[in-house]
């Protein structure tokens, strides 16, 4: 399984139970979708015209981001292998 790490917790609640009391919940659907979509994905290029996925630049440079609605995005790692540092944030 791809995910194998998740920096906020409430996420892994979400990727867990299919729900969080602590996260918006009219982000929860599409949140479980790009859990779905990032549990199968084989290399970042999968991830391409997905979610608005795009690399993030400067200190940030290995972190990549699918949207979820307005500013919200879901950040992760990637190392060739599996999704990790997987979190939920606002980082404009």
């Amino acid at each position: 399984m791809p995910l194998t790490k998740f920096r906020n917790k409430n996420l892994k609640v979400l990727f867990n139970t299919g729900y969080s009391s602590k996260i918006n919940s009219d982000h929860h659907s599409t949140l479980l979708l790009i859990f779905d979509f990032l549990n199968a994905i084989g290399s970042t290029s999968d991830c391409r015209g997905q979610f608005g996925f795009h690399k993030l630049k400067g200190k940030r440079k290995e972190v990549y981001a699918m949207k979820v609605s307005g500013n919200c995005r879901v950040t992760f790692k990637w190392d060739g292998r599996d999704v990790y540092d997987v979190d939920y944030e606002d980082y404009h």
